[in-house]
């Protein structure tokens, strides 16, 4: 239904059958949750044989004894095999905790109060601070700013990932610029997986902005394809290293949607005069990391190919989940001016844009029949989306019954809101 076309008996007659609806979820006393993008039980099950997998053996490859103190970096074998998620060299690795958000943090932190190059360059000397953020993006990137005051300036998306053209601009004509967020395969909602020549133009980005710039890069979904012809990423790292940018790109993931969300492990891959800057202010909160952890993680996936087998059983346990969202989606609005979605090959998150001026709306009537949606702004910083519009649905937890469940109210909300803002209710 095309409602800026419709007659306003059309939308009357329309708007009454979509209250009926509405009023039958509300009497069903739902509770359903669509809100983040967690492993669901049978993915966190594929990963049960790390329990007790070294049985008793805890020596690294180099003789480490991996219980004790020490190793700041992680040990070979882990960087070896992280090192092709990332697509850099296992001299350039850092593997830590459980979370690659505990890194991005340190990092930008460490910056802004110690320097990239030494005291003299640290951001928080330099008064104002700002951050690119690519929107809609990933709220947790923008919480990071937030909680150490670095401005936010938001810019736009397209189907190739960030508009370059505004990206150079805003470096070129504001010194005060330190760094850009990106979530470059399948990102963080949109799916979208960044073409080459974005890659290309990001890795140039240091010659622009200087040495105190530094690209954000959290591949959180390096290897999360959904089939196997999901599109590939350029390598950022050789094309930085082709630019002799290679000190402005940080690199970031982890196995918190591969393994064990809460006891997996993160990694970062930077250059080597990074690596050196960050581990001396690492050393002043932590004498090492898990590596009991990292060791059972390099015997449970053997090798890069292993880690990738596992990766295919994830798929077939998401695949069927999004194929709901998605066939939801289509049968409610594609023959209809009432929103677009992004149909992503990997990830977790579909990302659907309503109407301008709905989405806080969607999401209010959604949670009044106890269905819990993404916040409305959380894609964007200081949770404001200026058009009110984006939402993002994360369907890898439920199952797909309450997935099913769901999207039968997202659409009955979104086609309520529209046509009452339509008429004017």
């Amino acid at each position: 239904m095309y409602i800026d076309q419709a007659s306003a008996q059309e939308l009357q007659a329309q708007l009454a059958e979509l209250e009926n609806q509405y009023a039958g979820f509300k009497a069903a006393k739902l509770n359903l949750d669509l809100t983040r993008g967690k492993p669901s039980a049978a993915q966190l099950d594929l990963s049960d044989g790390l329990d007790g997998i070294l049985s008793g053996a805890y020596k690294a490859e180099d003789g480490t004894d991996c219980r004790n103190y020490g190793g700041l970096d992680g040990i070979a074998e882990a960087k070896a095999l992280f090192s092709q998620v990332l697509g850099v060299k296992p001299s350039e690795m850092l593997i830590g905790g459980n979370a690659s958000l505990t890194l991005m943090f340190q990092m930008v932190a460490f910056a802004h109060l110690f320097g990239v190059r030494g005291a003299d360059s640290a951001w928080s000397k330099e008064g104002k601070v700002k951050f690119l953020c690519p929107v809609p993006g990933y709220d947790r990137h923008f919480g990071i700013c937030e909680e150490l005051g670095i401005e936010m300036i938001p810019v736009a998306m397209d189907d190739n990932g960030p508009v370059m053209d505004e990206v150079e601009e805003k470096v070129k004509s504001d010194p005060t610029i330190k760094g850009i967020w990106c979530v470059p395969r399948f990102s963080n909602p949109t799916g979208i997986v960044y073409s080459d020549e974005v890659v290309d133009r990001i890795a140039r980005l240091g010659k622009i902005a200087g040495a105190n710039f530094r690209v954000m890069w959290d591949n959180a979904y390096a290897v999360h394809a959904l089939s196997p012809d999901a599109p590939q990423l350029a390598n950022l790292m050789e094309l930085a290293r082709e630019h002799g940018t290679e000190d402005s790109v940080v690199i970031f993931g982890s196995t918190s949607k591969v393994t064990f969300a809460g006891s997996g492990l993160a990694f970062m891959g930077t250059s080597a005069a990074n690596l050196e800057f960050f581990k001396r202010h690492l050393g002043m909160c932590t004498i090492g990391p898990d590596k009991v952890n990292q060791l059972r993680h390099v015997k449970f996936f053997g090798d890069f190919d292993g880690l990738l087998s596992h990766m295919e059983k994830h798929a077939e346990l998401l695949k069927p989940r999004f194929d709901a969202v998605l066939q939801h989606l289509q049968e409610g609005f594609a023959d209809s001016d009432l929103g677009t979605w992004t149909v992503p090959h990997g990830g977790y998150f579909v990302s659907f844009d309503a109407r301008p001026g709905l989405a806080k709306d969607i999401i209010r009537l959604a949670s009044e029949v106890g269905v819990k949606l993404t916040p409305a702004g959380a894609t964007f910083p200081y949770g404001n989306d200026p058009d009110d519009k984006n939402i993002r649905l994360a369907p890898s937890f439920p199952s797909l019954a309450d997935i099913n469940k769901t999207m039968e109210v997202f659409v009955v909300c979104v086609k309520l809101s529209s046509i009452r803002q339509k008429i004017g209710q």
